[in-house]
């Protein structure tokens, strides 16, 4: 999930008579997905409501759909209350594993993720219940703070443990995999392939592959095991539902990768808002589960450091996972400026 502003928001009765559906396109008003497609549109909303019956819940409405050029997102009211509710997704097709993974990750690591009320795997459909406010939410309120960070991404790095023997899996369920050894041929195609790039621009980016090459063959090294990166571990990707306990949702970026690449956007997003010194212990905190199997910290740092670099990849590719026909010039521009950043962003402090 990206972030955006300037919700526009427009009301019908798509979802049927006597359900009203407020329906949110952000700053995304020509996108073009499914859900403009009555017949789509239906079928997944009567998928929905069959299996929100089959878990003896009944609508109270209205139903919120969240149109994304990436996803088509419901919420649907089930009660009285702010949690009383649950969500459908669709993923563009090539964030359809999304699904699959989802009902995956419920059986090999259930502490850690939302345990689907149903999923289709072959359409890319899946609804999950409410799993209690986002870690967002309690860091804008001032009820969690660095600290908490540090819990979050400890229980994160535990989990991507636990899955390192499910990556072969992992990709059979369609996960795209973004390895150290498959980094410079993803480098090389969307050098090539990406429709923005100015002809000097992509020179450049062409003139720095030997130092992508170097830092592939320095992190290969650390034979640390490929598992699940979710490319994009922001706080609105984030629930707490109770105090200390942290589980993580919305894997339609994810890969198959060095799973040091997950701490990019959370490392970032500690040290912008907390500084330099929260931002080294939440690392620290993330990396010690790593710890445990024996490689000293400085390496871990080192191999992290380069890791939240290469992470860009994934993050210049996750912009193009888009419903086919959506108008995607912003981004293009996102992914471009990804790839800038694997070459010019600083190193973490």
């Amino acid at each position: 999930m990206r972030h955006e502003s300037g919700t526009q928001v427009d009301t019908g009765a798509a979802s049927g008579p006597g359900i009203r559906t407020i329906v949110d396109r952000g700053r995304f008003a020509g996108a073009v997905t499914p859900w403009e497609d009555a017949a789509w549109r239906a079928a997944a909303l009567h998928w929905a409501e069959r299996a929100i019956g089959e878990h003896g819940l009944r609508e109270t409405g209205p139903r919120e759909a969240r149109i994304r050029p990436w996803s088509v997102l419901i919420r649907f009211r089930t009660g009285r209350g702010a949690r009383d509710a649950v969500w459908f997704k669709a993923s563009a097709p090539a964030a359809a594993f999304e699904a699959a993974l989802g009902q995956a990750l419920a059986e090999w690591t259930p502490c850690h993720v939302m345990t689907p009320l149903a999923v289709d795997a072959d359409r890319g459909w899946i609804l999950f219940p409410d799993g209690g406010p986002l870690f967002r939410n309690a860091l804008d309120d001032g009820a969690a703070g660095p600290d908490d960070w540090t819990v979050a991404l400890g229980q994160y790095a535990r989990m991507q443990r636990a899955l390192t023997p499910h990556a072969e899996r992992m990709t059979r369920l369609g996960v795209p995999g973004a390895r150290t050894a498959d980094l410079p041929g993803i480098f090389d195609r969307l050098v090539e392939d990406h429709p923005t790039l100015a002809p000097d621009t992509r020179r450049a980016l062409l003139e720095r592959r030997p130092r992508l090459l170097d830092w592939c063959a320095e992190l290969d090294t650390y034979a640390i095991s490929d598992t699940l990166d979710h490319s994009d571990l922001h706080d609105g990707q984030i629930l707490a539902p109770a105090p200390g306990r942290y589980t993580f949702f919305d894997w339609g970026d994810a890969a198959v990768a060095h799973p040091f690449t997950s701490l990019l956007v959370p490392a970032r997003a500690v040290h912008e808002q907390y500084g330099p010194e929260a931002m080294a212990r939440a690392r620290d905190a993330y990396l010690e589960p790593w710890a445990e199997q024996g490689t000293p910290m400085p390496a871990l740092r080192r191999a992290a450091t380069l890791a939240v670099r290469l992470g860009a990849l994934s993050r210049a590719v996750s912009w193009g996972r888009l419903f086919p026909g959506s108008p995607a010039d912003d981004c293009h521009e996102a992914s471009a400026a990804w790839l800038d950043e694997l070459f010019t962003a600083p190193d973490l402090p």
